[in-house]
């Protein structure tokens, strides 16, 4: 089963391909991606890799969770799943929320 896992704090210069190559290390990574702001196609600071078995997602958890990268310490832990979320903002029948 294919299981994802959450990479934070990367420098901005990091690519897809660069963070796919990293963890490689440690499992079989079968896909790795930067997300990019989409206005001005610039890192947002944060990815996902994803990897073919749990067990190389725990092992890449282990390794990198505090690894320097460029300088910066990034944070490795496991991807949550997008769901359906609530709250927050919108509007109801009497207009936006939290307007008073």
């Amino acid at each position: 089963m294919k299981t994802n896992v959450f990479v934070g704090n990367l420098p901005y210069s990091v690519t897809s391909e660069e963070l796919e190559e990293l963890f490689t290390e440690a499992g079989n990574v079968t896909g790795a991606k930067v997300i990019q702001d989409r206005y001005t196609n610039r890192s947002r600071g944060f990815g996902f890799v994803e990897f073919e078995t749990e067990e190389g997602a725990q092992a890449a958890i282990e390794k990198f969770n505090g690894y320097s990268l460029n300088n910066r310490q990034i944070v490795v832990s496991e991807a949550r799943s997008s769901g359906r979320r609530e709250g927050g903002g919108g509007y109801n029948n009497r207009g936006p929320r939290n307007r008073y």
